[in-house]
């Protein structure tokens, strides 16, 4: 896929140059090398179930459930969470994941059990009313910060913001390849998508936990203006 073109960038950046009174450099430009990079250092040597048990740790600092499977206990698992957060209302993103994890064979069985609401982007603002009313926001995580325990999220029509912004309770699965040290190795990720041509959305989450606010006098309040609960079930 061929990168999509920047439009009038040559004259902004002459005029930027203008502005701040100095002629404008096109070539000779190297990235400076710094003697100390931190942001790399941190957890660099560590494996994927290192990062997973960091991940864990970190969630009970984030107020979010964690929870570990295989492929086969999934199911299991996720049926298990949707029963706590009492959950009869899911909303998902329209995700080849959820197949090839045998998370649509779950919901084609419990059809009578569970309401399922597939982000439709024909249906526009219809999905985000469905999102609200939810019970529980389903998504898969692109990439996942051990560090802080974010996911990340690349929005785009069939995986709506909504998802795990509106419903009452947000459940997260998290491919254990996804897991990174922290926001340095995501943003390169990202970046490195950019470079190689590859379809990169406009929008991309980063998600931390259940919505939470510490605005009035630093008390940390849990479940604000979003999902009052969370849960992470890492898949190994």
């Amino acid at each position: 896929m061929s990168q999509m073109a920047i439009k009038n960038r040559e004259a902004f950046l002459d005029k930027l140059a203008a502005t701040l009174g100095r002629e404008r450099r096109i070539e000779g430009v190297e990235r400076p090398e710094w003697s100390v990079t931190p942001q790399y250092e941190v957890f660099k040597d560590k494996t994927q179930d290192q990062l997973v048990e960091i991940l864990a740790e970190h969630c009970r600092v984030i107020h979010t459930d964690f929870k570990r499977t295989d492929r086969k206990g999934l199911v299991s698992v996720l049926k298990e969470t949707i029963a706590e957060f009492a959950g009869k209302s899911i909303v998902m993103s329209n995700d080849t994941r959820h197949e090839e994890y045998g998370i649509d064979e779950f919901f084609k069985a419990a059809e009578n059990e569970l309401d399922v609401h597939v982000w439709n982007p024909a249906l526009g603002k219809k999905n985000q009313e469905i999102a609200e009313s939810a019970d529980v926001g389903l998504v898969f995580s692109d990439v996942t910060l051990a560090e802080s325990g974010t996911v990340t999220l690349f929005n785009h029509k069939d995986n709506g913001r909504s998802i795990s912004l509106l419903p009452k309770t947000f459940i997260a699965i998290i491919p254990k390849s996804t897991l990174v040290a922290r926001m340095t190795q995501a943003a390169a990720h990202i970046h490195n998508m950019q470079k190689q041509g590859e379809d990169v959305p406009s929008y991309v989450s980063f998600i931390t936990g259940p919505s939470n606010s510490a605005d009035i006098e630093m008390n940390l309040i849990v479940g604000v203006h979003g999902p009052v609960k969370a849960t992470y079930i890492v898949v190994d």
